[in-house]
């Protein structure tokens, strides 16, 4: 370990860098999960929800690479570590997804939006950060512990898909993990209308990387250091909390991967609304809207403990280790997402 950054410093230091990477990413990339969604839903298009497919492939293809290698251990990844339950990927994603449709932003989103300069994100920051932590350790933290526990894996096979299938198979998990991340490259990969954008193929390969950052940097600091910090990357519900936290108390608190992942996000894309020429102050002039972005904010968060992680926690960070909560939860977050779009879309439209 280089002794000039303590090991909570160089944690922070690879959240930092993987956060730019997603933060320019959304300024620049334009990638967003709701984004995505309501490009699919509406407006007839599905290449930015196949960037998605673009930046799952990456860090799917990535991760099991550096397993493979020896770089990074599976059962070290909190997401192959825990229980699953299907009622709660269920359950969490569509709260999650229908507090971000009313938001107008997930946590990452509106991270990315404050770097631009609108200050109604700031708000859904704050709240999402708070309600998280009501959930997770807070007055609902034993409401949420009874109905989805949260419990260490007992099974010797880590609840993931290509783990599984090695288990069945008797061959490693490693070449199947890269197999299926290649696979989904190529599938994503055969939409034609995808390549006539090439950034945004250059932008998923960006946000794949970002969590391979945060993967790789932790791995190294939980191998070589001394304080058993946990192997991570990136997620933005108790990371926002955390972020607030520290940022309270940071002098009686270790500086860690989240605050780091938050900063950098906001970092990044604060330079990249600089380089767009994008950078303005915005403020809410409706206080209807801001009524339903604070309802969707303090959802978001409670539905990211659940669901344990958010839109990026569980659709990029545990798809790259094939987590089976992740594709589950990620469908459970379209559908909510879909059914808090379809909703206000619909007010919107004049009586008959």
């Amino acid at each position: 370990m280089i002794d000039a950054l303590s090991e909570h410093h160089w944690v922070a230091l690879f959240g930092l860098m993987g956060g730019v990477l997603l933060g320019l990413a959304a300024r620049l990339g334009r990638f967003c999960t709701l984004g995505a969604i309501e490009d699919a839903l509406y407006g007839g298009s599905s290449v930015r929800l196949r960037m998605w497919g673009i930046a799952i492939g990456t860090a799917v293809t990535g991760a099991f690479s550096l397993m493979a290698t020896g770089f990074l251990d599976s059962a070290e990844t909190y997401y192959l570590s825990i229980g699953w339950v299907p009622l709660a990927s269920v359950v969490g994603g569509l709260v999650f997804g229908y507090g971000m449709a009313l938001a107008g932003n997930c946590g990452y989103g509106a991270i990315a939006r404050l770097g631009g300069g609108d200050l109604r994100s700031f708000v859904i920051v704050l709240v999402m950060g708070v309600s998280t932590f009501v959930v997770l350790s807070g007055p609902l933290a034993p409401l949420r512990a009874a109905v989805f526990p949260q419990e260490p894996m007992t099974s010797p096979v880590p609840p993931g898909i290509a783990h599984q299938i090695a288990a069945v198979t008797g061959l490693s998990p490693y070449p199947i993990g890269i197999g299926i991340g290649l696979l989904i490259l190529a599938v994503v990969g055969m939409h034609r209308p995808l390549w006539k954008k090439p950034q945004t193929v250059f932008w998923g390969v960006v946000v794949g990387l970002g969590v391979l950052v945060g993967w790789a940097g932790t791995a190294w600091v939980a191998r070589t250091g001394f304080d058993a910090l946990p192997v991570v990357s990136h997620s933005f519900a108790a990371p926002l909390g955390e972020s607030i936290l520290w940022w309270m108390t940071g002098s009686a608190r270790p500086i860690s991967f989240a605050v780091g992942s938050v900063a950098g996000v906001w970092f990044g894309a604060f330079i990249g609304s600089l380089i767009k020429g994008h950078f303005r102050w915005e403020a809410c002039e409706d206080p209807r809207e801001l009524r339903r972005q604070i309802i969707g904010a303090a959802l978001m968060g409670g539905g990211a403990v659940i669901a344990i992680g958010c839109s990026i926690g569980q659709g990029l960070t545990a798809f790259s280790v094939l987590a089976f909560s992740a594709p589950l939860t990620f469908l459970a977050i379209f559908a909510g997402a879909a059914l808090g779009l379809r909703q206000l879309i619909e007010g919107f439209l004049p009586a008959e």
